[in-house]
């Protein structure tokens, strides 16, 4: 091989390289939708509504950025912002708040996650999950502690309203239906 070809391949191998990492330096991702947010908002707030609960309701996108808030009335004033840390800390570390309460207790390797600032780990606060990525998460404030509800795991919302969104299940005080065909715990 001469020079020239050897500095031409150099060149070319070169030139080929930069445009992949170009090409990976641009990522897609999918994420909750406003009007769906909203929507999940609305039917957890109405569902704790009918079981006498004065609640906040937070619904946050894949980073953790809120995107609905809804408070009742008659809801405390710690209620919207513990509403949003739930949902801030169930969307950050993608996992329940409730799972993370209890793998986070003094003693445990993970105990540390409660002093972070800006953490919320009282249950209340759950992953969005559709088409096999986390699309967002919810949390509830105001709801009592005690009360304990597990609808079935994972639920569609209609084909109609979005490809297929799931909702991830837990332990949690006030789980909603939206349009009577989804749970959130």
């Amino acid at each position: 091989m001469t020079m020239r070809n050897a500095w031409i391949a150099i060149v070319l191998s070169t030139l080929a390289s930069s445009a992949v990492k170009a090409e990976e330096a641009v990522v897609s991702y999918k994420s909750l939708g406003l009007e769906l947010a909203l929507d999940a908002a609305r039917a957890a707030l109405k569902d704790c509504q009918k079981r006498g609960y004065q609640v906040a309701v937070a619904v946050v996108d894949r980073f953790g950025t809120p995107q609905v808030l809804l408070r009742d009335r008659f809801a405390g004033p710690h209620t919207p912002p513990t509403a949003t840390g739930k949902a801030w800390t169930s969307a950050t570390f993608r996992n329940s708040t409730t799972e993370l309460n209890a793998i986070s207790q003094p003693g445990m390797m993970q105990a540390g996650l409660r002093n972070l600032p800006g953490v919320v780990i009282i249950g209340g606060g759950v992953m969005i999950e559709g088409g096999g990525a986390m699309l967002g998460a919810i949390g509830v404030s105001g709801a009592p502690a005690g009360m304990r509800t597990k609808p079935a795991p994972r639920q569609a919302l209609p084909r109609s309203r979005t490809s297929l969104i799931f909702m991830v299940v837990s332990d949690y005080a006030c789980f909603f239906s939206h349009s009577g065909n989804v749970a959130v715990s």
